[in-house]
C-alpha cells in the first residue's frame, strides 16, 4: 500500500505526494510537469483539446490504451497506469510519430491549438490496431473540436497514418506497471480533503458505512465538472476505479449483469449483442473520451432527468442491485428515482450492479434520442420502447422516457392504453392523447414543454411505424 498515486508518465515513474486529490491531470501536466502540449479549452470534456492517452494493464502482457479527457480526470486515477501526452510521441531522435507526420503532410492544422488533442485521439486509434476506415476515424474524432482547419485534411491524415498501424510493444511496460501495483492507496489527506481508493467491494462497504456523506467517484465525467465549473471543494471522496468485481459484465441464461463501474465502451458491445438499438443510443453519449471513463452506474446514480441510459433500461425492465455492507436489495430501475436528483439510496448504500433481462421471443426494442446535434449533445427528449405482440395484439409493452419530468420515468398510463389492444394506427393515436396526461414536461434552454410533449407523442407514432406492417397509404393524419 502506498500513500500517493504511483504511475508512469511516459516511461518515467512518478510518485505524486502532497497534491490535492481533485487536482486534474490537465492542471498537473501544465503546472507541475510544465508540459503545455495538453491544452485547456472547455474544461468540461467537450472540446478534446486536453486529450491524453491512458494505458491500463489487461490480461497477460496486454495494455489497453484509451483516449481520455485530462480536464475532468483527477490525478489519483493515474495510480498504476501509464499516462501519455503529445510530448511522448516523437522518437528519441526527434522523428515525428506517424500520426504527427501525417498531420503535417496533409496540412491538417492551422492555428494548432486543437492539434495535440487530435493527435492523441488518433494515437489511441493507431495503437488499438483496429481497422481505420472512415467510420472508425470519425468515431475516434467525435470528441475533438476544430474551429479553423476543417475536418477533411484531419480525416485524410488519420486514414493515411492508421492504415497500417504498428501495435505498441507492451510487454516491458506491462511488467513495470504490474510492479507499481499495490493493494490500494492509503487515504490521501490534503487541504481538508480525504480520498479513499478501496480495492474490494467489502472495503468499499466498510469505508462508505463510516463516511456515508462521501462522494462516490467513478469515471469523474460528471463529478469532474463540480470541480472545474462549480469550483466545489469535495471534502470526502471514495474512488471506485480500482474496486475489483464492480466493473464486471456477466450473463446468465436470462440476465445480463452489468457492474456499476463498467464503462460505456465496455457496456456497448455487451448490450449491443442483444439490443443493437440500445448500443446505438449509448454510442451517442458524449465522445469516445467520455465513454472511455463514464460508467453505467454513474449515469444512473446521478439521477439526472435527462440521462440517456435510464429510459432504455427502464424499457428493458432492468433492475438495480443496491448494497449496504453485506446486505443487498434489488428494485425496478423506475422505482430508484424518487425526485429531481433524488434516489432510493440509503446512507452508506451504493449501486453494485444493473440486471438487464435478455431478449424475449418476438421482442421489438427501439431507442430515440432527440437533440440539436447527433454527437455530444444533451437530450431534449429520450425515449425507449419494448413491445411484444401475439397475433397483432399487444401482450407486453414498456416505455421509458427522459427529459419529460423531474426524473426518468416509465409511461405506465400509455402502456395501459395499449396493453391487450390491437397494434393498429387508431389504437396508437388514442394512446398518443394519453401521453399528454402522463407527463408534465418543463421548459428549459433545450426545449419548451410544448415541444417535448409533441415529440413524445410523435416518437410513439414513429415506433408504431417501425414495428407495423400497415401500408403507408392507410396512414391517418397524425395530430400535432
Amino acid at each position: 500500500m502506498h500513500d500517493a498515486p504511483v504511475f508512469l508518465l511516459g516511461d518515467t515513474i512518478r510518485h505524486l505526494q502532497d497534491v490535492a486529490p481533485t487536482l486534474t491531470v490537465l492542471d498537473y501536466l501544465r503546472t507541475i510537469e510544465k508540459m503545455p502540449g495538453t491544452k485547456e479549452g472547455c474544461a468540461e470534456g467537450d472540446c478534446g483539446a486536453c486529450t491524453v492517452v491512458l494505458g491500463e494493464v489487461q490480461a497477460g502482457d496486454a495494455i489497453r490504451y484509451r483516449a481520455v479527457n485530462a480536464c475532468v480526470l483527477f490525478v489519483p486515477a493515474l495510480d498504476g497506469k501509464q499516462l501519455l501526452t503529445v510530448e511522448h510521441l516523437a522518437g528519441a531522435d526527434g522523428a515525428l510519430h506517424p500520426v504527427q507526420a501525417a498531420m503535417v503532410d496533409h496540412h491538417a492544422s492551422q492555428c494548432g491549438f486543437c492539434t495535440p488533442g487530435f493527435v492523441m485521439s488518433l494515437y489511441a486509434l493507431y495503437v488499438s490496431g483496429q481497422p481505420a476506415d472512415r467510420s472508425a476515424v470519425n468515431e475516434a474524432l467525435s470528441g475533438n473540436l476544430c474551429r479553423c482547419t476543417g475536418y477533411r485534411p484531419i480525416v485524410d491524415a488519420a486514414l493515411a497514418s492508421c492504415a497500417a498501424p504498428e501495435v505498441r510493444s507492451a510487454a516491458t511496460t506491462a511488467l513495470r506497471l504490474r510492479g507499481l501495483a499495490s493493494d490500494g492507496m492509503a487515504p490521501i489527506a490534503h487541504g481538508g480533503q480525504t480520498y479513499w481508493a478501496p480495492r474490494s467491494i467489502g472495503a468499499l462497504s466498510q469505508i462508505f458505512a463510516l463516511h456515508p456523506d462521501a462522494v462516490l467517484l467513478a469515471g469523474g465525467t460528471d463529478i469532474g465538472l463540480w470541480v472545474t465549473k462549480q469550483h466545489r471543494t469535495l471534502s470526502a471522496i471514495i474512488a471506485l476505479d480500482g474496486v475489483a468485481g464492480l466493473d464486471t459484465i456477466e450473463s446468465t441464461a436470462e440476465t445480463l449483469m452489468i457492474g456499476a463501474t463498467a464503462r460505456y465502451e465496455e457496456v456497448m458491445p455487451a448490450l449491443g449483442a442483444h439490443y443493437p438499438d440500445v448500443a446505438a443510443l449509448f454510442g451517442r453519449i458524449g465522445s469516445r473520451q467520455i465513454r472511455n471513463r463514464g460508467t453505467l452506474g454513474g449515469n444512473i446514480g446521478n439521477a439526472s432527468p435527462i440521462g440517456d441510459t435510464p429510459p432504455a433500461l427502464i424499457a428493458l425492465g432492468a433492475a438495480v442491485v443496491l448494497r449496504q455492507g453485506d446486505t443487498q436489495r434489488s428494485m425496478p430501475l423506475e422505482a430508484f428515482f424518487l425526485g429531481y436528483r433524488t434516489t432510493a439510496l440509503r446512507p452508506g448504500e451504493f449501486i453494485e450492479r444493473i440486471d438487464v433481462p435478455l431478449p424475449r421471443p418476438n421482442q421489438a426494442v427501439r431507442c430515440y434520442k432527440v437533440a440539436k446535434r447527433f454527437d455530444q449533445d444533451i437530450s431534449a427528449v429520450c425515449a425507449a420502447f419494448s413491445l411484444e405482440l401475439a397475433e397483432g395484439v399487444v401482450t407486453r409493452i414498456r416505455i421509458g422516457f427522459g427529459g419529460m419530468a423531474a426524473t426518468p420515468m416509465r409511461a405506465e398510463r400509455v402502456e395501459q392504453a395499449l396493453l391487450g389492444q390491437q397494434w393498429t394506427e387508431a389504437v396508437v393515436m388514442q394512446a398518443m392523447t394519453v401521453m399528454d396526461s402522463a407527463f408534465i414536461p418543463l421548459s428549459d434552454p433545450r426545449a419548451s414543454a410544448n415541444y417535448r410533449a409533441r415529440v413524445a407523442r410523435n416518437l410513439l407514432f414513429k415506433f408504431f411505424l417501425e414495428t407495423s406492417d400497415a401500408a403507408p397509404a392507410t396512414r391517418l393524419t397524425v395530430p400535432v
